[in-house]
């Protein structure tokens, strides 16, 4: 189903690809260092079910549409934005004690902090363009299975972000429960994280489709 010289160079290419850092791991960070280990996992299982959406439209062909009105582009991106700021206010404004992060993050909280995950991977274009360029490079039309071949490798794509995601997640809520027996530190955290989503909402704002 798949060439095997292109299927490795895939995975070479979506290893480098998965350890860079980029916006989905540095909210992924934020999220973990305001909720801790189960909340930094939480949010890395979002963006890889987002991913898988991305996955899946792009092999259906579905994502190709954005590569055409400019529109749905700038659409999609200033909502982006308005999210991410969204998460920073409220970064921002949290007052909750050290330690009550982790502990929010079961239940509701939890599934919060998944569809955090999850929106912000949505809602960035960027990355409905980066499936629609990054996947065709290695399929073969050859071997046929049209679109199963980068319904496949967008599959291998996904697992292996969401392992090095969550360990990234789970890595920095630990951290940030050490630092958070420190009500100023606490405080600090949520400063860092409200300033990482604002920083993210600018760089999408003014991202273009180039």
């Amino acid at each position: 189903m798949v060439d095997m010289t292109l299927y490795a160079a895939f995975l070479a290419a979506a290893l480098a690809l998965c350890v860079t850092p980029g916006p989905d791991l540095m909210s992924i960070v934020a999220m973990g260092g305001r909720g801790g280990p189960t909340a930094g996992v939480m949010a890395a299982f979002g963006v890889a079910c987002a991913m898988l959406v991305h996955a899946v439209a792009a092999a259906l062909g579905l994502s190709a549409l954005f590569t055409t009105p400019p529109a749905l582009y700038h659409l999609l991106r200033w909502a982006g934005a308005a999210y991410l700021l969204y998460l920073a206010v409220k970064a921002f404004l949290d007052r909750s004690a050290p330690g009550e992060g982790d502990a929010a993050a079961w239940g509701g909280g939890m599934r919060r902090v998944f569809s955090q995950g999850a929106i912000t991977n949505l809602l960035n274009p960027k990355v409905i363009l980066f499936n629609v360029a990054f996947l065709p490079q290695f399929v073969d039309p050859s071997l046929g299975h049209l679109p199963g071949q980068p319904l496949l490798l967008g599959g291998m794509l996904v697992v292996m972000g969401f392992l090095w995601d969550g360990f990234v997640g789970l890595l920095s809520g630990r951290l940030a429960g050490l630092l958070r027996r420190s009500a100023r530190l606490n405080r600090w955290l949520n400063n860092v994280s409200g300033t990482v989503f604002t920083g993210l909402a600018v760089r999408l704002a003014v991202a273009s489709p180039k």
